[in-house]
C-alpha cells in the first residue's frame, strides 16, 4: 500500500491547520497546546476504522505558527477583502479560521497564490459541503492574494 504523497500531506495540514486554528479560538488553548494534540492524536489516526490523513507537520506549524503570530494583519487583511463592511468578527469562526490559515500562507509562505486558494477553496467545501460558502472563501481569498501577493498573479 502506498503511501500519500507530498501534495495530500500539504493538504491534510492545512485543513488540520484550520481545524487547530479554530479550536484554540473557541477552546483558548495556546498554539502549543494545539500542535501538541494535533500531531499527537490527529495526524494519521484512527477513528472507528476511519483513518485520518497524514498531515505534514512542518507545514502544518509553519502555517499555525504564521497565523497566530500575523493574527492582525491577517484580520486587517481580510476585512479589506470582506464585501458590505461585514467585519471579521462577524463571520462564522470556522471560516475565520480559515481566513487566517490562507493569509498566513500567502503573506509568509513560498506556495504559489492560485495553488494556495484553490486548496482553502477545497477546505471550505470539506467544512460545508451542501453552502455556497466556498464561493465567498474564493471572493476573499483572491482579493486578500492580490494584496498579499500581486506578482503572483
Amino acid at each position: 500500500m502506498k503511501g500519500p504523497d507530498k501534495k495530500q500531506m500539504k493538504s491534510a495540514a492545512r485543513l488540520y491547520a484550520v481545524q487547530a486554528l479554530f479550536q484554540m479560538e473557541s477552546s483558548g488553548q495556546t498554539v502549543e497546546q494545539v500542535t501538541v494534540e494535533f500531531e499527537t492524536h490527529r495526524f494519521g489516526a484512527v477513528y472507528d476504522d476511519d483513518e485520518m490523513a497524514d498531515g505534514d507537520v512542518g507545514h502544518f506549524r509553519a502555517i499555525v505558527n504564521h497565523a497566530v503570530n500575523l493574527q492582525a494583519r491577517i484580520d486587517q487583511m481580510t476585512d479589506r477583502a470582506l464585501v458590505a463592511k461585514w467585519p471579521i468578527e462577524r463571520i462564522d469562526p470556522v471560516l475565520r479560521a480559515l481566513f487566517r490559515a490562507a493569509g498566513a500562507e500567502l503573506i509568509e509562505i513560498p506556495t504559489p497564490p492560485r495553488v494556495a486558494i484553490s486548496e482553502y477553496v477545497d477546505v471550505a467545501k470539506a467544512f460545508f459541503p451542501e453552502g455556497k460558502e466556498h464561493k465567498f472563501v474564493n471572493a476573499v481569498l483572491d482579493h486578500m492574494a492580490h494584496e498579499a501577493r500581486p506578482e503572483g498573479f
